[in-house]
């Protein structure tokens, strides 16, 4: 009688929950949720194409306006502008990555002071949000504070006059 038990125990064990820990049941979702209904194969097939030609075009450096409208939209309205763009080129600096791959290539001694003005540019950039971060709070005091004290001034007057 008790192999029965502890062979039956074992069987509900393997069936029940030994598979609820290998591959564990999703939770449920809320009541609020609507349940979509299944794709039907030509959906999927449709899905599938649209899904692998947006992947094909990624793999392309430019790939057109149907994917990246806005870029596009800002190269149009640099056309209308050539000599805006021209001193814009020239004057821009090297951005920060390239920098640092540059002085990758030059060894310790150059990526070092490349580093520390990365650094340096990040701590006076988080210092800078910190300080108006901090202004804007007292600020935000300072008017509770206007508040309170004019609304208790309020009532001090409403008692002085009733009495």
């Amino acid at each position: 009688m008790k192999v029965r038990v502890v062979c039956r125990k074992l069987y509900d064990y393997v069936r029940y929950d030994l598979k609820e820990i290998a591959f564990p049941s999703s939770l449920p979702d809320p009541p609020h949720i609507k349940k979509r209904r299944k794709l039907t194969w030509a959906e999927r097939f449709l899905v599938l194409k649209e899904a692998s030609r947006l992947y094909a075009a990624s793999w392309v450096r430019d790939i057109g306006p149907d994917l990246r409208p806005n870029d596009y939209k800002k190269t149009e309205e640099d056309e209308d502008n050539p000599n805006k763009v021209k001193s814009q080129k020239k004057e821009k600096e090297p951005s920060t990555l390239e920098d640092l791959a540059v002085a990758a290539r030059g060894g310790m001694e150059t990526l070092r002071p490349a580093l520390q003005r990365v650094y340096m540019t990040r701590a006076s950039a988080y210092r800078d949000a910190l300080k108006s971060f901090i202004e804007g709070y007292q600020e935000g005091i300072q008017q509770i504070m206007d508040r309170k004290e004019s609304t208790s001034q309020k009532e001090s007057d409403k008692t002085n006059n009733s009495t």
